[in-house]
């Protein structure tokens, strides 16, 4: 497989990761593990040491419902445009991630760091690491040469 290959199938791959890691929010993001791996990190940025309200909890689950859901379709947009347009090595593909990447980083950073939810500047950092691999060594194959004119 050639390194093309290797960083194309690495996005599908991160793009799937995406969508089962949006299903599980969604799904499971009141769950018993889902505070054990995210909600104990998050909970402390708003509550201090004390437990959510019932209240807050509901409304917790309902963004983590929607959060999820956005989550698993962006999964799934850059899955197949992974699979097919970035394949193709169609220029627009790979603009299309790197841009995409780009706004969703400033704008999730910025309010992480407004809140003080250092955990998902952390998760932010690494998803963005996980997309810009293969961004930086596919460069070279969405760049259009022009011919020289003599």
């Amino acid at each position: 497989m050639s390194s093309f290959g290797f960083w194309q199938k690495w996005l599908v791959g991160f793009g799937l990761y995406v969508v089962a890691f949006g299903l599980s929010f969604a799904v499971f993001g009141q769950s018993r593990l889902m505070d054990i791996v995210f909600n104990n990190q998050i909970d402390p940025a708003f509550w201090g040491v004390a437990e959510p309200t019932a209240t807050a909890r509901e409304f917790q689950a309902f963004v983590y419902g929607v959060l999820g859901a956005t989550m698993a379709g962006w999964g799934v947009f850059i899955a197949f445009i992974a699979h097919y347009a970035f394949k193709a090595k169609e220029p627009w593909a790979w603009n299309c991630i790197a841009t995409g990447m780009i706004v969703w980083f400033v704008v999730d950073q910025f309010v992480s760091l407004r809140y003080g939810v250092g955990f998902n500047v952390a998760l932010n950092t690494a998803f963005l690491l996980f997309v810009t691999l293969p961004l930086v060594f596919t460069r070279r194959s969405f760049v259009v040469k022009t011919a020289g004119i003599a």
